[in-house]
């Protein structure tokens, strides 16, 4: 107690010494605990993947294949929740590619989050409102079931959220505050279920969404010409909702990088374990290469 008290008398004392210790602790203290502050935030602040499509298309199973390592019965979502994943030794980062193939050294195996949202349509809001304010969301997993998108009504529900989700990502891009717009969120289409027999192959899958984009494209803008508004208005209007190639007759996803959206096609099956299951080495390696 007696030091304590020496202690205390030194620091108040009118000594050059005590007020240079001072000086040195109020300077420094504060930047020790804003170091300290910023580590843990940053460490929080895992990167988002964001999981959506229709409901029933295996988006859960999907999820639950990557998280656990095996597939497991799901239930359809009624609400968004968060996975936290880790990515396989043998799966190369971005970081990675500037390694030498020679290099035995361990690779770092960092942990991202995948953000599952409904897919029914009074849900989907959860989605939107997540692109609107994506902060550290990576990417975008939009899964379809390649058996479903073998008949109209299928092909069509699909054609129009995805719709709706490119041109969200496209204004997005084009509305940005900057002259380079926000950096773009990277797609990644993935035409699951590709173990059931009539599934669709991933490359029939990609055509027939391109193709059934391209007939919701033309029928909203149908839809802004019949709308009744001012001519000016009209085109300003219909060029803004206009996905991909403004006036191109026919869609492709190709269209999609003028706005810094790359999207890629992939089939997968969550039958089996992860290692072994259909399309997903090619789903880590997208992960991957945008962590």
């Amino acid at each position: 107690m007696a030091k304590l008290q020496d202690w205390a008398t030194w620091a108040l004392s009118p000594s050059i010494s005590a007020i240079i210790v001072t000086l040195v602790i109020s300077l420094t203290l504060p930047v020790l605990v804003h170091y300290y502050l910023y580590k843990r935030a940053v460490a929080k602040e895992l990167p988002t993947f964001l999981l959506l499509g229709p409901s029933g298309s295996g988006k859960t199973s999907l999820v639950t294949l990557l998280s656990n390592g095996t597939a497991s019965p799901t239930h359809i979502s009624q609400a968004p929740q968060t996975v936290v994943c880790q990515l396989p030794s043998s799966t190369r980062t971005s970081e990675d590619k500037y390694r030498s193939e020679n290099d035995t050294s361990s690779r770092s195996r960092p942990k991202f989050v995948i953000l599952d949202t409904p897919g029914h349509g009074k849900l989907r809001h959860h989605a939107m409102s997540s692109l609107t304010s994506p902060g550290t969301i990576k990417g975008l997993l939009f899964v379809v079931d390649s058996a479903m998108v073998s008949s109209a009504a299928g092909l069509t529900e699909a054609a129009e959220y995805l719709y709706d989700i490119l041109l969200l990502l496209q204004k997005r891009h084009t509305q940005g505050k900057t002259s380079k717009g926000p950096q773009g969120i990277p797609v990644l289409l993935v035409a699951n279920k590709q173990d059931v027999f009539t599934s669709l192959p991933a490359a029939l899958v990609k055509s027939k969404l391109q193709e059934e984009l391209g007939k919701v494209r033309l029928t909203r803008s149908k839809g802004l010409l019949d709308s009744g508004i001012s001519m000016e208005d009209e085109a300003g209007d219909e060029e803004s909702n206009w996905l991909g190639e403004y006036g191109a007759k026919k869609f492709a996803f190709g269209q999609m990088q003028e706005h810094g959206i790359e999207v890629e096609v992939i089939g997968s099956s969550t039958s089996g374990k992860a290692e072994d299951a259909g399309g997903m080495h090619d789903c880590w390696s997208w992960f991957g290469a945008n962590i």
